[in-house]
C-alpha cells in the first residue's frame, strides 16, 4: 500500500477502518518497504515473497490465502514457485529487514 490503500481493497471497505489504520502505520509500512528489493531480486511480488516465507517458515504449519479477484489466485500460486528461492542467506536478510 506504498501508494495508499487501493479503492477495490478490504482496508477501503466500510467498517473496516481498523484494518485501513493499521496499513497506514508508517513503521510497518518502512519495513514492508525493506522487503521490497528482496522481492525485486528475486524476480516477484511482494505477495509471493509474504507468502513463500510462510510456507518456509518452520513455524507456520499452514498457509491459507484469501483472493478477491481471479489474478489475485494466480498470483498466489506463483507463489509456490518462490519458496526453493528462500535459501538461508534469504531468510536471514527478511528476518533483518523486519527488524
Amino acid at each position: 500500500y506504498k501508494g495508499g490503500i487501493p479503492d477495490d481493497s478490504r482496508g477501503a471497505l466500510k467498517g473496516y477502518d481498523w484494518l485501513a489504520e493499521s496499513l497506514r502505520n508508517p513503521e510497518a509500512l518502512e519495513r514492508v518497504e525493506r522487503l521490497r528489493p528482496i522481492a525485486e531480486k528475486l524476480d516477484c511480488t511482494m505477495a509471493q515473497l509474504a507468502l513463500a516465507w510462510c510456507a518456509k517458515n518452520p513455524n507456520v504449519s499452514t498457509v491459507i490465502t484469501g483472493a478477491s479477484r481471479p489474478a489475485q489466485v494466480a498470483e498466489n500460486f506463483e507463489a509456490l514457485d518462490v519458496i526453493d528461492l528462500l535459501d538461508e542467506d534469504v531468510m536471514s536478510s527478511i528476518e533483518a529487514a523486519v527488524a
